[in-house]
């Protein structure tokens, strides 16, 4: 949004809290309870403010029992509703606070939704019907599930857009990365927000890793396992640095697995984190370019000017977070600590920290600008990462994609 929405307060809330900051925990929630506004007119990301907004809040109250949390939480949860006003009930991508009235973003396939966008409201939408004992945010994400399920996918595979006037597929493209992520990220924890009992969800997602698996994982030549985007017939072979959580995911996933491939898909996980750690390490700063390729003799490198920024991106040290705890095998530690330096040597500046327009220069750019997930995901995963597991066990708690825990509905 163009207003003052304060999204770096909301997103940080919970690392304050986890790190012990209470004092800054405190200034948030005042500024919270005294400047935050939603009958603002101005035009959101349902997606972005559910992920930063309602999951940062819902966090914070879980965590402190504030009550002011709840109440900004539901308030807010209240204004994206009419969002899904469409023919489908499958959400539109933005939808303005004060009038209610949604659309769709320009470039996406013939006005087309996105399945990252409205496949990650899940967790944050059974919370608010958990904690206000209104049905309506439950209901309004089992019904996008629903729908999903009576489609046709092909080769198994869920496309990245899908109409929300005809119901029906755009382009297929498939990604595990930017548009497509977390989605298959939210089939696996709302089952084990569940405490493992939402079957269906269980199975949606063993579904879709198989087809993955077949279809888009791969070796390269130098023996790197990937994961490649599936486009107009083919697969792409190269990897963003939003896949890069996958690791994790197919960790947090192993156990449960179908067939006992627990081990297979540890393996998967420790596999990725070593090929994104590969992206980090054949930089000249040590951190990782936004996409990277596999092609001929280039391998976990990014070809495109346009492609070698960082900007202070959390989805490698996630991976390196769940691996660690799946394994604590040291090295996720040390390659989490590599990562640390080479932020505050390259990316600290005078008023925070700034993303970098180029990982394969010496002497980097910055590009001005702090994004709220570095406070949100990037530090609370390196916390985490250095702290004891049972700081956040991961029996009690599920972490939305955004980094903000919510607990496990037992």
């Amino acid at each position: 949004g163009n207003s003052q929405m304060g999204a770096t307060i909301v997103d940080a809330l919970d690392t304050l809290y986890i790190m012990g900051l209470h004092d800054e925990f405190r200034e948030g929630q005042e500024w919270i309870d005294k400047n935050l506004d939603f009958s603002v007119n101005s035009e959101v990301s349902v997606f972005e403010v559910n992920i930063r907004f309602i999951g940062g809040l819902l966090a914070a109250y879980y965590l402190s029992g504030q009550e002011v949390f709840k109440i900004k939480a539901v308030q807010l949860a209240g204004k994206l509703l009419p969002a899904f006003n469409t023919p489908t009930g499958i959400p539109w991508a933005m939808v303005n606070l004060k009038s209610g009235v949604g659309r769709n973003w320009g470039w996406a396939s013939a006005g087309s939704s996105i399945l990252a966008e409205f496949g990650t409201l899940h967790m944050e939408f059974v919370h608010l019907s958990y904690l206000t004992g209104d049905p309506v945010y439950y209901n309004k994400v089992m019904h996008i599930r629903k729908l999903l399920q009576k489609m046709d996918r092909p080769n198994g595979l869920y496309p990245n857009y899908l109409n929300p006037r005809t119901g029906r597929w755009g382009q297929h493209h498939t990604s595990v990365g930017g548009l497509g992520d977390s989605f298959y990220e939210y089939l696996l924890k709302a089952w084990l927000m569940s405490d493992k009992t939402d079957a269906e969800a269980r199975k949606m997602y063993d579904d879709a890793i198989e087809a993955i698996e077949k279809h888009l994982i791969r070796k390269s030549n130098g023996g790197l396992t990937f994961i490649g985007e599936w486009k107009n017939g083919h697969l792409e072979r190269k990897m963003g640095h939003l896949t890069c959580f996958a690791g994790g995911m197919f960790a947090l996933g192993a156990d449960g697995s179908r067939d006992d491939k627990a081990g297979h898909y540890l393996q998967l996980g420790a596999e990725i984190a070593h090929t994104c750690h590969e992206s980090y390490d054949r930089t000249t700063l040590k951190l990782g370019p936004e996409a990277f390729k596999f092609d001929g003799g280039v391998e976990a490198v990014a070809v495109r000017q346009n492609e070698k920024y960082y900007i202070l991106r959390p989805e490698v040290i996630e991976t390196y977070w769940y691996m660690w705890r799946f394994t604590h095998d040291p090295k996720y530690r040390q390659w989490g600590w590599e990562a640390t330096q080479a932020i505050d040597k390259y990316c600290r500046v005078s008023g925070g920290f700034s993303g970098v327009k180029d990982v394969y220069s010496s002497s980097p750019t910055y590009d001005d600008v702090q994004q709220s997930f570095f406070l949100a995901e990037t530090l609370k995963y390196l916390y985490l990462l250095f702290s004891n597991d049972d700081l956040l066990p991961l029996d009690n708690w599920v972490f939305n994609t955004e980094a903000h825990p919510l607990p496990v509905l037992h």
